[in-house]
């Protein structure tokens, strides 16, 4: 059985290979629809704890590359003028709760 640390190590081993952190330009056309989405799941992906089961691969990313994924989700909100909309749709979520 392989264990928390063996695929941290095979995690770490593949984001060293060369070429990984190049910047490539990827032109993406989605729907407002799904850049809500893709933020929503971007964000409660990144707000998960070890304690609630997530993925090893998620505990072993460096805060930096976290924090990356997080400013391309806002990013996509902004670009596709949905900034505002989801904000007002996570207080709606928030108090629903």
């Amino acid at each position: 059985m392989i264990t928390k640390n063996d695929v941290s190590k095979v995690y770490d081993t593949v984001l060293s290979i060369p070429g990984m952190k190049d910047v490539v330009k990827i032109d993406l056309k989605i729907s407002r629809k799904n850049v809500l989405l893709l933020h929503h799941v971007i964000e409660r992906g990144l707000s998960t704890t070890e304690d609630d089961g997530s993925s090893i691969l998620l505990a072993s990313i460096a805060q930096e590359n976290l924090q990356e994924l997080k400013l391309l989700a806002e990013e996509c909100l902004q670009k596709a003028g949905l900034t505002e909309l989801s904000e007002k749709l996570t207080i709606l979520s928030e108090t629903g709760k």
